[in-house]
């Protein structure tokens, strides 16, 4: 119950503004433009919006365009051949290949033969031709409206997707001290096929990221989130990164493991590593905090020398602790210190 009422609390900005898009298309096309039927408006105006994660207005418009070509084109054919079984095949046929031709995403044509399947299949209401075209643009109208007038919490979502991803990393990095303090190798394989698991993350973010600047930039009412949405836009950078490093750092503990034998030291700064990641956790949510995860990536990188702390250690283990390194400098990178500037705390670099 607690992972379907947090998918039902998320999902209520988006609630009320199909909501309140949708009738006010419908309403539109019904008093105003004075249409019987208009459900084609009301159709648009939540296909359009969606519960996708990338709610950007550029987006949006690409969907009401797929939608109202798909209407369109159905229409046109009708007024030619009339309404039929192979009719219908030609509609749908002709309407495939045009948005095919025009995008070469594979949504936009899927979104184009549905529409045109409606408009084949369903009775068509009175009007006249073209009517459901109308309300098609009116749907796509209001759709794109609402994206600036009624618009979703972009920073709210990017702030989401962000922690969820650095939630994974603290994950995997303690399961990794464990496992490094326990020699279990099939510990340290679940958190190796964790850290796999994290590209979905990666991009969630990206496109909560990237939506929300779009948003930001169009909307007034949210115009102030574009600062914040811009900072983690570049921490986003470092993390894709970290995140890719995390995998290699899971990996050669995996392998290291498989003698069975505990490694203390090791796990002793994958541990250290983790608490740093928890504080820069927290500076997505205040960025105060970001300046003191900085400090402590640091001072980890500052000391991490395999020799130094592995003087009587094999080879392999040197190599585990090596491979900390660029993920620590990608991290360092994320909270805003520059590549050269990460790389110069390197010891004996």
């Amino acid at each position: 119950m607690g992972r379907r009422g947090g998918r039902l609390r998320d999902s209520l900005p988006a609630i009320l503004q199909i909501t309140v898009t949708a009738i006010a298309a419908y309403s539109f096309s019904l008093f105003v433009v004075g249409h019987e039927q208009p459900l084609i408006s009301a159709l648009v105006a939540i296909t359009s919006l969606g519960f996708v994660r990338d709610a950007r207005p550029i987006r949006v418009l690409e969907t009401v365009i797929a939608m109202t070509l798909g209407i369109a084109l159905a229409e046109a054919l009708l007024l030619v051949a009339g309404s039929g079984i192979w009719q219908y095949a030609l509609a749908l046929a002709v309407t495939l290949a045009v948005a095919r031709f025009l995008s070469g995403n594979a949504s936009f044509a899927i979104a184009a033969a549905v529409q045109c399947s409606l408009v084949m299949l369903v009775p068509a209401p009175e009007g006249g031709p073209f009517v459901r075209t109308l309300d098609a643009v009116v749907g796509g109208a209001f759709a794109l409206l609402a994206t600036a007038v009624i618009p979703r919490d972009p920073r709210r979502t990017a702030l989401r997707d962000g922690r969820r991803l650095l939630d994974e990393h603290v994950a995997v990095l303690l399961e990794l001290a464990a496992a490094l303090r326990s020699g279990e190798a099939d510990a340290a394989g679940r958190a190796l096929s964790r850290a796999r698991a994290t590209q979905p993350a990666v991009e969630a973010w990206t496109a909560s990221v990237d939506s929300g600047i779009a948003i930001a930039r169009l909307s007034p009412i949210v115009r102030r989130a574009r600062f914040d949405l811009e900072r983690q836009r570049a921490m986003l950078s470092g993390v894709d990164l970290a995140t890719r490093n995390l995998r290699i750092v899971s990996r050669r503990v995996e392998w290291s493991l498989r003698d069975g034998r505990p490694r203390e030291a090791v796990a002793d700064v994958v541990a250290r590593i983790a608490v740093a990641v928890e504080v820069f956790d927290e500076s997505l949510r205040d960025v105060a905090q970001q300046p003191v995860a900085r400090q402590g990536f640091a001072e980890i990188l500052r000391h991490l020398d395999p020799v130094a702390i592995l003087p009587d250690g094999s080879q392999g283990d040197r190599n585990t602790l090596a491979a900390l390194r660029p993920y620590l400098v990608d991290l360092l990178t994320a909270t805003g210190l520059g590549l050269d500037e990460a790389r110069a705390l390197l010891p004996g670099d």
